[in-house]
């Protein structure tokens, strides 16, 4: 009892010095000195109004103290560390006369003075120091600093008589400070006329027929920002209409000087300048005038090597272009001059030096090409070099992967790759790629005793051509090698053992896909044909255990389990009141085969969930041929990695069995039992499918960012179906969706996880997520997903399950919850946990917040954002 008393005492001591240290962390003013002030907010007024506005935020030169969720998190890891661990290290040390040799007699002279550089008295403080962030003391000459900036700032937009000022508020808040900056904009200054001075009579007549799109115009508000747009807008003009040398610097504007006049009535003139080519020579800048260059020579080298056998190359002229090779030309001239958008005796333009480049690089057999131009100013034509180095014939990869799922304990894969280039000559690329995997499954209708009892294997291969593949029909004059259009022809197939019904897949696809412009991507798939054969179908109901527990809890009702003709399909009690279970699969489908043809008594509620549960077991077991054609639109407003105010949209639009359909009418197909029409004795699926996404960014600030993403996707069943595929159903739940429920776990409706693995044919998902910076590489987020899944049009007559109308949205579920982020650079790893804080599964009274706890709570872990 003694030593348990002392025990006590001693971590009662450990609990309240962690207390006084989390305390004493926890005051923001202990680095403060007493004549400072810890800056806390900056607040921008202009007019009067309080701004908002991430690009004029971005002008204060202090920020305060970052917080999560209004605490300074990283200020107090600062203030935790000891400011000179050496100095308190010894005084700790020569605080008492004898400590010091006393630790030198057990240790040793070098131990003790390892001892002040160890981890726990100097390096933790130095961590401290580096997680944390020093306390941001009010600068008043960066203040003043500030309101300079601001003033800069409203001048570019015209306003040039502003009138700025701060004041620091201290009321109430022991050193601390809110400055508030206030700006008084007063008139702003509009332009009155413009005029030109353009040295080069080229360039004059150019920009003369390109004027009436100018940014910069008579009667506008003065914006700075403006006239760099015109500026490139100009440039770029130039540059697409055969001046190649063009040099933005040459653009410049005057703006009258009469102050008198400007402070009057607040009009500006403005005059727009060219001059003409400048060129620095080895003792002065000569100039000379612009003019438009057409191409003379254009040199394509194929074996490029910058070496002395350069100089020895055979040549070919093809159209327009000399073509150089080394031995044996391995390129189809066609092929490189698709490729290259430069043509003889045309007009330069800048543009088709950088479709050149994308295009070279888009045909996957050479490295980033070089492009050079000599130009002759007398004729005014350039000579084109460009240089070319193939990638290797042929490469080898391989890769090994080490695996755990929900499906293994452990698995194994190795993942073999051949990748042939230039395959037929035109930059036609072959791909094969292989998977091996051996695992361990605990599944206890596995019989194979050996550790690795499940495997799994397939191959895919992928033929990529850098053009439109099209039989009879030259696409060049709809889709211009421009919009690097590819064609994309794959097979594939998997096989599995032991793995759920031991599925085979077969696949194949020739799709096409193209890029008009930076914000815009098409995708067709012309033939998506899969075809998925089920091995093992009698062990259904080993696989899917909730649709076992379900026809098991009906079969044990005394009223079945006493009748004497269904005795043979339970396992034997041996004596034992417990209800025998049913005997995988015999028994699981004699009893249901006698309930459904009504061969014994029942109950008058037991026939529906019977026949619910055999209908999708017909559903997931029979074998599935799906020959689909789909259109997908991709648009996003993004300009850069940096920018973070753009939005997303994706639209799809699939279609499946109406091929197939239409020939049948040509020539009759074999049927089953329901009147489904067969190929290969497998009915085929037919339906209609459409998605749309929406993705929005928002910049909050200048590290934090607010996205949204909504969906919607409806797949409708019709002739030959009145089902959808279950590898073409949608889901809800997981990493990437509904993040409060696991993967499969939600629906359909307000059904509380009815079978192991929920699908639907309809869904619905909103998304709002806040992201900001933690420390370091480190990010937060906070988060919110709403949606849920529904049958519809379908042969689902479970009313908890189908979409009626406005009424069901009452079934989306709601969770929030926060995550962390590492940012890898090339990746993010992402934890996110959930909490269910609306659950439509549950009673109506109980749906808000009865789920939200650490016990409900899921844990999902991906790589990169969800959205």
């Amino acid at each position: 009892m003694g030593i348990l008393f002392r025990f006590t005492k001693i971590t009662a001591k450990i609990g309240l010095l962690f207390i006084a240290v989390a305390i004493n962390s926890c005051d923001t003013l202990k680095r403060v000195g007493g004549n400072q002030l810890l800056l806390k907010e900056n607040n921008i007024y202009v007019d009067s109004v309080e701004i908002n506005d991430a690009d004029v935020e971005s002008l204060v030169l202090q920020e305060p103290n970052r917080t999560i969720l209004g605490y300074p998190l990283r200020l107090n890891l600062y203030n935790l560390a000891k400011q000179n661990p050496d100095s308190s290290y010894r005084n700790w040390l020569h605080r008492k006369e004898k400590r010091e040799q006393r630790l030198v007699n057990l240790l040793s002279k070098k131990q003790v003075d390892r001892l002040g550089e160890s981890f726990l008295v100097k390096g933790l403080s130095e961590w401290l120091k580096k997680t944390g962030e020093k306390p941001v003391i009010l600068d008043t000459v960066k203040t003043r600093r500030t309101l300079e900036r601001l003033k800069t700032y409203y001048g570019s937009k015209g306003y040039f008589n502003t009138d700025t000022r701060y004041d620091i508020d201290t009321l109430a808040k022991r050193q601390r400070a809110e400055v508030n900056y206030k700006v008084d904009l007063g008139e702003p200054f509009t332009i009155d006329s413009i005029s030109r001075q353009i040295a080069s009579a080229t360039v004059d007549s150019i920009y003369a027929l390109n004027s009436a799109e100018s940014i910069v115009k008579e009667g506008d508000q003065f914006n700075l920002s403006q006239f760099s747009a015109e500026r490139k807008r100009l440039s770029d003009i130039f540059r697409n209409t055969g001046i190649y040398n063009f040099q933005e610097s040459s653009i410049s504007y005057d703006i009258a000087t009469d102050t008198t006049k400007l402070a009057d009535d607040q009009k500006m003139n403005i005059e727009l300048n060219i001059d003409n080519f400048k060129k620095r020579g080895d003792s002065a800048i000569t100039t000379t005038p612009y003019q438009i260059y057409r191409f003379n020579n254009i040199n394509i080298y194929t074996d490029y090597l910058f070496d002395e056998r350069d100089r020895e190359q055979k040549f070919i002229r093809f159209g327009d272009y000399n073509i150089f090779y080394r031995d044996k030309l391995r390129f189809n001239p066609n092929t490189l001059a698709n490729a290259v958008f430069f043509e003889r005796d045309s007009v330069y333009r800048d543009i088709d030096r950088t479709r050149t480049y994308r295009q070279i690089t888009n045909l996957g057999v050479f490295k980033y090409p070089t492009i050079t131009s000599i130009p002759n100013e007398e004729e005014a034509t350039l000579d084109t070099n460009i240089y070319l180095a193939a990638r290797p014939r042929y490469s080898l990869g391989m890769s090994f992967e080490l695996t755990r799922s929900n499906i293994q304990q452990v698995g194994l894969a190795l993942n073999p790759a051949l990748q042939a280039r230039n395959l037929f000559g035109g930059a036609e690329n072959l791909s094969i790629s292989g998977r091996v995997s051996i695992g361990n499954s605990n599944d206890r209708s596995i019989t194979d005793n050996r550790f690795f009892n499940i495997q799994e294997f397939g191959a895919d291969a992928n033929l990529d051509i850098p053009s439109i593949w099209f039989p009879f029909y030259d696409t060049k004059k709809i889709i211009p090698s421009y919009t690097l259009p590819r064609t994309r022809i794959s097979l594939g197939s998997s096989f599995q053992k032991n793995i759920g019904l031991d599925k085979q897949a077969f696949n194949t696809i020739l799709g096409y896909n193209w890029v008009p412009s930076d914000h815009i991507k098409h995708n067709i798939e012309l033939l998506n044909v899969q075809f998925v054969r089920n091995v093992n179908t009698d062990r259904f109901f080993n696989v899917y255990r909730n649709s076992f527990s379900q026809l098991n809890d009906i079969a044990s009702a005394p009223i079945y389990q006493d009748n004497p003709d269904l005795s043979e399909f339970y396992e034997s009690r041996d004596g034992s009141e417990d209800p025998g279970r049913l005997i995988i699969p015999f028994g699981t489908t004699g009893f249901t085969e006698a309930i459904l043809n009504r061969e014994v008594p029942i109950s008058a509620e037991d026939f529906k969930p019977v026949n619910r549960i055999e209908e999708r077991r017909r559903r997931l077991t029979e074998n599935n041929l799906i020959f689909t054609s789909n259109y997908t639109l991709n648009y996003s407003s993004r300009n850069g990695l940096a920018d973070n105010k753009f939005y997303r949209l994706r639209f799809k639009l699939e279609s499946a069995g109406n091929l197939l359909s239409g020939i049948s009418a040509l020539i009759p197909f074999d049927k089953n039992e329901t009147g489904s029409r067969l190929i290969f004795n497998v009915p085929y699926s037919q339906y209609l499918k459409t998605e749309l996404e929406y993705v929005k960014y928002w910049s909050v600030s200048r590290t934090s960012v607010l996205a949204f993403r909504s969906f919607s996707g409806i797949a409708i069943p019709y002739g030959n179906s009145n089902n959808i595929p279950f590898v073409r159903s949608y889901f809800a739940g997981g990493a990437n969706d509904i993040r409060a429920w696991s993967p499969y776990s939600l629906g359909p409706g307000r059904t509380d996880a009815l079978n192991d693995f929920n699908e639907a044919n309809l869904k619905l998902s909103l998304s709002l997520e806040y992201r900001f910076p933690l420390f370091g590489n480190f990010k937060g987020a906070l988060f919110a997903d709403a949606g849920n899944i529904w049958n519809v049009f379908d042969n689902v007559e479970d009313p908890e399950a189908t979409f009626t109308g406005f009424d069901s949205l009452e079934d989306i579920a709601l969770g929030t919850g926060f995550g962390l982020r590492y940012d890898f650079t090339f990746f993010v790893l992402r934890a996110d946990l959930g909490f269910k804080t609306y659950n439509p599964a549950n009673k109506i009274s109980e749906r808000w917040f009865t789920d939200y706890n650490l016990k409900n709570a899921v844990l999902q872990i991906g790589i990169n954002y969800p959205f």
